[in-house]
């Protein structure tokens, strides 16, 4: 039994996309306008929205362009909110997505608190914003029986704790902690909510990494998981499945065991 409305048909659809100059974001982006949706992306590179706004031309029945840019900062909680308030005007948001990311390797032997709160920031608050921001509009929409979907993007490094994840991990634990928080709040209510945790993507954030990223996939696979994933209801949509499973059977594991595992297989 899904435990989302299934999403199928993204024929008109409007959809926000926040943090989707780059990577996963775009990806979905590039995708879901293939469907046929109303794309709005967001993030804070204007030249780069544009450059997609002008390769993904299209009206909608009115008249108006299926592909709208809206650059902004996701930590600056007025801008998410005239955003929001300007997609609204245009119609129902059917699907929001918080794709917004920042990562820097980080452990506590170079401790850095600047890091730490910017990886805070970016990564929860901004999400935190987001929820303000449309979170009404989608109670309404669910009220009159009009889709409604929020999506965070986290990550498998929120599952457990990782080497060199000191700031970035905790961040992704809590955006899964906040999308489980909200299904159980608003599912009755009909707003789907669901997380997306996907292993390694490659994007410009993971091309950092100096060790070898095991199952590594393009955006453009990640995005058609998300599709494939919101089309079946499911709250949770990992991938790819054949190194997600075996982190959430490590997350079952006593500590006495998982630390060594860990520190074997990445050389802590």
């Amino acid at each position: 039994m899904p435990l989302n409305p299934p999403m199928r048909d993204w024929t008109g659809k409007n959809v926000w996309l926040v943090g989707a100059s780059t990577g996963i974001g775009q990806a979905c982006a590039d995708q879901l306008h293939e469907l046929g949706a109303n794309v709005f992306v967001s993030a804070r590179k204007a030249d780069l929205l544009q450059a997609w706004v002008a390769c993904h031309p299209g009206v909608d029945t009115r008249g108006r362009p299926r592909a709208v840019a809206l650059p902004l900062d996701v930590t600056d909680r007025r801008a998410l909110q005239l955003a929001a308030e300007s997609i609204i005007a245009r119609g129902p948001l059917d699907l929001v997505v918080y794709c917004a990311g920042y990562y820097l390797p980080v452990d506590a032997r170079h401790y850095s608190l600047e890091e730490m709160l910017r990886h805070q920031e970016v990564n929860y608050v901004g999400a935190l914003y987001l929820v303000e921001a449309v979170l009404p509009a989608l109670r309404q929409q669910a009220a009159r029986g009009e889709p409604a979907h929020l999506s965070l993007v986290s990550s498998v490094a929120g599952y457990r704790g990782l080497p060199r994840s000191l700031a970035y991990g905790p961040t992704k634990a809590a955006l899964i902690n906040l999308a489980e928080a909200l299904y159980l709040d608003l599912r009755p209510s009909g707003v789907g909510v669901s997380v997306v945790n996907p292993g390694f993507v490659e994007t410009p954030l993971t091309a950092q990494n100096k060790f070898h990223m095991p199952a590594l996939i393009t955006p453009e696979v990640a995005a058609r998981e998300m599709i494939a994933g919101w089309a079946r209801g499911a709250f949770e949509l990992h991938f790819p499945r054949r190194f997600t499973h075996w982190l959430k059977f490590m997350r079952l594991l006593p500590y006495r065991v998982y630390f060594p595992l860990v520190r074997k297989f990445t050389a802590a």
